[in-house]
């Protein structure tokens, strides 16, 4: 039988943000749609981060975006796994915080390819490094793409948390499709998956000219066909996602996609709808971490 040591096993959560232009129109993010009372779609993901395991979760927005997501998110969730262990010998410390990072795209990326696919990618190269130069005993291991524009119920994975944070790919589908079909289903990659689908978008991405073989001059490109990637779906970047045998796949009971206005009000008049939740305060609550020299965390109740 073989052992797995999740112990040791940093899963990532990656929530990809910025470069999905939606038709909503409202004077905050599409992200900060609620999808129940008092819980907005962005919470979602990030509970679903939780439940799956993830040990870090890296939210990948633009500056500007930043303020109000961290203002509702704070630094840190807690697991629900170790926060509903009330068995242990001392239950107040057995608790486990995962920390929340904020990652802006990068500015020569904006406009340019900063599509949801390229915010995963991006999001998963920004954990690595930032990890990395601390040690590389802590460098993520997998990731885990959590998206805020597919709505189910975020606990359905916690039974699968030793699959997932294991190194075989791990995928939900909804009638038979996944990521690699566009939908906001989570999945999981390495570090080989991430190099094989950032060659694959700077492969069928074009820049403003275009690609000359040796000898062959470049020319401008017309304006409607520069910069192809910020346009690119997450079927034209996971399409060529690898599944096989080894691969995990994990059928959810429902699925609503909220990525359109039409498709918002489809799922608030569902019957599902009225199932999903806020999470309870100890697993989703805005905490800061501490300042240094500055007494205890602040929450949102002080």
């Amino acid at each position: 039988m073989e052992v797995h040591d999740t112990v040791s096993f940093h899963l990532a959560g990656i929530i990809p943000i910025a470069g999905q232009d939606l038709d909503f129109n409202m004077p905050w993010h599409d992200c900060l749609m609620p999808i129940a009372q008092n819980y907005l779609a962005i919470e979602r993901a990030v509970v679903e981060c939780a439940y799956a395991g993830c040990e870090t979760i890296w939210v990948v927005c633009h500056d500007d975006m930043q303020p109000l997501i961290r203002h509702r998110l704070g630094d840190w969730a807690n697991d629900p796994v170790w926060e509903y262990r009330l068995r242990s010998r001392f239950p107040s410390q057995s608790k486990k915080e995962i920390p929340i990072f904020y990652v802006p795209i990068s500015v020569s990326d904006r406009g340019k390819r900063d599509c949801l696919s390229w915010s995963v990618l991006y999001g998963a190269v920004s954990a690595y490094k930032t990890a990395h130069m601390i040690s590389k005993w802590v460098t993520p291991d997998k990731y885990y793409v959590a998206f805020p524009y597919g709505v189910y119920q975020p606990w359905v994975v916690q039974p699968y948390r030793k699959q997932i944070s294991h190194k075989n790919r791990f995928y939900l589908t909804h009638n038979g499709e996944s990521v690699i079909n566009g939908k906001y289903l989570s999945f999981t990659f390495d570090g080989d998956d991430f190099k094989m689908f950032r060659d694959h978008l700077r492969e069928k991405a074009t820049g403003m000219y275009t690609k000359g073989g040796p000898g062959v001059k470049n020319e401008t490109l017309p304006v409607e066909e520069r910069y192809s990637a910020r346009r690119f779906g997450l079927e034209d970047v996971f399409n060529i996602a690898r599944v096989d045998k080894s691969t995990k796949l994990f059928e959810v009971p429902w699925y609503f996609s909220i990525d359109s206005w039409e498709d918002y009000c489809y799922y608030i008049t569902s019957d599902e709808r009225s199932t999903v939740k806020r999470p309870s305060k100890r697993i989703l609550h805005y905490h800061e971490f501490n300042p240094i020299g500055d007494g205890e965390g602040r929450d949102d109740d002080e």
